[in-house]
């Protein structure tokens, strides 16, 4: 029986436990009963509860596993790999993150997860803030992925998941699509990231055309530091982070 069944979930490498029912036709005890007994003898792998991956024939237990990106994508759904780990996926910043940044929409009841000797970090966005999302192949798999501009726009939001603004600041000495970031930092509906946004592009010298702030108050154009700094009245921005040789 375990044989035939590892042969049925084989294709899918990645399984729940609700999955595993409905292809082999087993109830969950009897299905729970077997899963422990295929993963003392290491034929599957616990992702997290109710979550398996099949080992393939010839590896060791233990010193398997699937990219990390795949696994992320599998946490919750749905979901898109954000923040500063599509920063180092497009290339913007050369520092690897030792968090594996994950946005959804969806209530999960532990947003901090280590499997496999890697962390995870799952952030909740409101669902209107859930777009610019494309897909990647992994090992076979395709991956969700916030895609450059998107991703720039999600850092402005939220700097303190991408290493502060310095991170995200670099990537404005490559080629951003300006007329995505624009149409992107509107349908946030954040004056923070317009602003952030609008600096960042004077002082890359990054031809866009955004609205100016209405509001007298300043905000901090990195809030994960402290607010020292010189105020751009343009903006309304406190600049409390040093740019100079970024450019």
């Amino acid at each position: 029986m375990r044989i035939e069944m590892l042969n049925k979930l084989a294709r899918k490498k990645i399984f729940t436990i609700d999955e595993a029912t409905k292809i082999t036709g087993l109830d969950k005890n009897t299905l729970k009963v077997l899963l422990s007994r295929l993963e003392k003898r290491g034929w599957v792998e616990r992702i997290e509860k109710g979550k398996y991956i099949i080992i393939p024939l010839g590896a060791e237990k233990g010193e398997y596993t699937l990219h990390e990106f795949i696994i992320g994508s599998l946490l919750v759904k749905p979901s898109t790999i954000a923040y500063w780990s599509a920063l180092n996926y497009h290339g913007f910043t050369e520092q690897i993150p030792n968090t594996v940044f994950v946005q959804t929409t969806t209530r999960k009841k532990r947003q901090d997860l280590r499997i496999f000797g890697v962390r995870y970090k799952i952030i909740r966005i409101k669902p209107e803030k859930f777009f610019g999302i494309e897909k990647i192949w992994i090992e076979e798999f395709q991956v969700p992925i916030t895609d450059r501009e998107k991703t720039v726009i999600d850092c402005l939001d939220k700097p303190r998941y991408c290493g502060g603004i310095i991170e995200v600041a670099k990537a404005f000495r490559e080629e951003l699509d300006t007329e995505k970031l624009r149409e992107y930092a509107l349908r946030m509906d954040n004056s923070a990231i317009i602003r952030r946004l609008g600096y960042l592009c004077d002082y890359f010298e990054v031809s866009i055309d955004l609205p100016k702030p209405k509001t007298r108050n300043y905000i901090l154009l990195d809030p994960t530091m402290p607010g020292e700094g010189h105020v751009d009245s343009k903006w309304r921005v406190m600049v409390n982070v040093e740019l100079e040789g970024l450019e």
